[in-house]
């Protein structure tokens, strides 16, 4: 299904209009464990442990949801390997590897101003 914006039109988005579905989108992408959870997948495949490693200080929880919404939007596919213990991968789709590169410019950008700023 496509989405519609709040102007009526499939392919004239405006993120500031209210109603615009590019506003889940923003709200998805924008999320810090999303930005952690592609840059920690734009190496390769990675197991949900070895996830949980990399992003420190997130709680199983945390990441069971962010993963499922990135799965949801199509950022990423979840493929589990009939085996014991289960072995599942997460690997990101096409177009979440397209959002590497905005996304890793702003983690580069975060370090690089951090002492710049008063957070």
């Amino acid at each position: 299904m496509t989405a519609v914006c709040a102007t009526g039109e499939h392919d004239k988005h405006d993120v500031y209009a209210e109603l615009c579905p590019c506003r889940g989108l923003l709200d998805l992408i924008a999320n810090k464990w999303t930005t952690l959870a592609v840059g920690a997948l734009e190496a390769g495949p990675l197991r949900f442990g070895a996830l949980q490693r990399h992003m420190e200080g997130i709680s199983p929880k945390v990441l069971t949801q962010t993963l499922r919404r990135l799965e949801d939007a199509g950022l990423l596919t979840r493929t589990v390997y009939p085996a014991v213990p289960l072995h599942v991968e997460y690997e990101l789709t096409p177009v979440g590897r397209s959002l590497t590169v905005p996304l890793r410019g702003l983690r580069e950008w975060a370090e690089r101003h951090l002492h710049e700023l008063t957070i």
